[in-house]
């Protein structure tokens, strides 16, 4: 029974790296094909890498494995490419945006109202549609990330072998102060996002940034409890199983709000 909870904790933590690699993929898409940042959070980017930055910091100070340290300096790293698009695409287009959509809207003042009678049962198709595929695109993309996930632990399992002993749970007061500071940060990042989502109807929002995040979330807290029941195991990730859990109550919020918003067409 051992051997197949170390097993199931370890799929489960691969399929979280796995997650965690793509999961700032959608939003840096968006942007570029957008060419805005507009419908991010400042407060939000910030926020989630000062996070990132604490995270860094405490897996240094706790002696992680070097994987680890590179995903989270990996994460600061794709913060700060989005926080560059934010600031480089608003630079771009500073004065440019105003006029076209004043100038269009008086050009099509007359034939709006026609053009909305007589397509706006094709446009509700449309958006049927283009729901649906994104819907199995986003399934698509969660089968590749298991099956990622469940490979790359068979190959480190023949790396390292399956019989070698796991290393203990240590509580260390200072990583375990940047692990609660990191939780506390990516939970109050969501809050600015979430209040600039009523205000923007999450256009310019990609719902894979959300979607990929519940996951990573979902599969780490999963390898945690997986792997040991025992007091000190959990006291040692406390700070990490809680982020964990209320990050995800909060990016469900927001796929509520994506979904609210198309339904409502606006």
């Amino acid at each position: 029974m051992t051997r197949f909870t170390d097993a199931l904790s370890g799929i489960l933590g691969w399929i979280s790296i796995a997650t965690w690699v793509v999961v700032y993929s959608p939003q840096i898409y968006e942007n570029f094909v957008l060419k805005s940042g507009e419908g991010l959070s400042i407060a939000f980017v910030v926020i989630w890498l000062a996070g990132d930055l604490c995270n860094l910091l405490g897996a240094s100070m706790a002696g992680l494995l070097p994987t680890v340290i590179i995903l989270a300096a990996y994460y600061t790293f794709c913060d700060t490419v989005l926080l560059i698009q934010i600031y480089y695409y608003r630079w771009m287009n500073t004065g440019t945006l105003a006029r076209p959509e004043v100038q269009g809207v008086g050009d099509a003042e007359e034939a709006t109202p026609l053009l909305t009678s007589n397509n706006n049962d094709g446009q509700v198709t449309e958006k049927g549609r283009s729901l649906k595929r994104h819907v199995l695109e986003y399934v698509g993309m969660i089968n590749c990330l298991v099956v990622a996930g469940i490979v790359a632990w068979a190959i480190s399992e023949k790396v390292q072998g399956i019989d070698e002993p796991r290393p203990g749970a240590i509580v260390e007061w200072r990583s375990q102060m940047m692990g609660y500071a990191s939780a506390l940060l990516y939970v109050g990042s969501r809050v600015p996002q979430i209040s600039k989502n009523f205000e923007t109807k999450c256009d310019g929002l990609s719902p894979g940034l959300f979607i990929f995040g519940i996951m990573g979330n979902l599969t780490y807290a999963l390898s945690i409890w997986v792997s040991s029941g025992e007091m000190g195991h959990l006291i040692a990730n406390a700070s990490w199983l809680a982020g964990s859990t209320v990050t995800m109550i909060l990016d469900i919020f927001v796929l509520g709000q994506f979904l609210y918003y198309r339904r409502k067409g606006g």
